[in-house]
């Protein structure tokens, strides 16, 4: 059965506040261990907003991207447990939910583009950094228009351009998150970045020929 997760926090406050919401966390996840169901309340106020932006920026589906934070909070509720407090919380939980959104798609049989391909040629490689930013990309782009090229990506593909772009991950945090080596994360997203590039182009013309 799943547990009943109600939208105000459990007696802290203001949550957005920072200080507080840093001691906040630190206080329930240790009641949370012992069971405190208060405690995995104030967990979820604190972190509800951006699981579920995640689950939806990875499958930009609203109604399934509440059931499947729903589902990352259920986890937590079982593993909260296992935190051990070697990387950030949000770190952890965003792992977790990552984990949840991924088996999602595995159970569904979409066609998630593997993680693993064969090492590129040096005609293929790019040219720069793989994981440096890019500004070019970031600074062209209407928020609409990107968001609706991101739905386009293959689901392996808008999986590592949401968590470094989008989330901020770094390289090694993605590769330990979906079970790959840092060059596939580094590779995928520049995959993902050249085909985002090749929808937008598209979409623009598009957009020119209505006009």
């Amino acid at each position: 059965m799943k547990p009943h997760l109600t939208n105000q926090a459990a007696g802290k406050g203001d949550l957005t506040d920072p200080k507080l919401a840093k001691t906040a966390e630190a206080e329930a996840i240790e009641r949370a261990k012992q069971g405190d169901e208060a405690a995995f309340e104030v967990l979820y106020n604190l972190h509800k907003r951006r699981v579920y932006s995640l689950c939806l920026r990875m499958v930009s589906n609203p109604a399934q991207a509440e059931d499947l934070a729903q589902e990352a909070f259920l986890q937590l509720f079982r593993k909260v447990g296992t935190f051990r407090g070697e990387s950030a919380f949000s770190t952890w939980l965003h792992r977790m939910t990552v984990n949840v959104v991924l088996m999602n798609l595995r159970k569904k049989g979409l066609p998630v583009v593997s993680l693993e391909e064969t090492i590129e040629t040096d005609e293929e490689s790019p040219k720069k950094e793989l994981g440096g930013p890019d500004l070019k990309l970031a600074g062209s782009l209407d928020r609409l228009q990107l968001q609706r090229a991101i739905e386009k990506l293959p689901p392996g593909y808008k999986t590592i351009f949401v968590l470094h772009d989008v989330e901020g991950f770094e390289h090694n945090e993605i590769a330990t998150m979906v079970g790959c080596s840092i060059g596939n994360s580094k590779s995928q997203l520049h995959k993902a970045r050249l085909k985002l590039r090749d929808y937008l182009k598209f979409m623009r013309a598009e957009k020119a020929e209505k006009q």
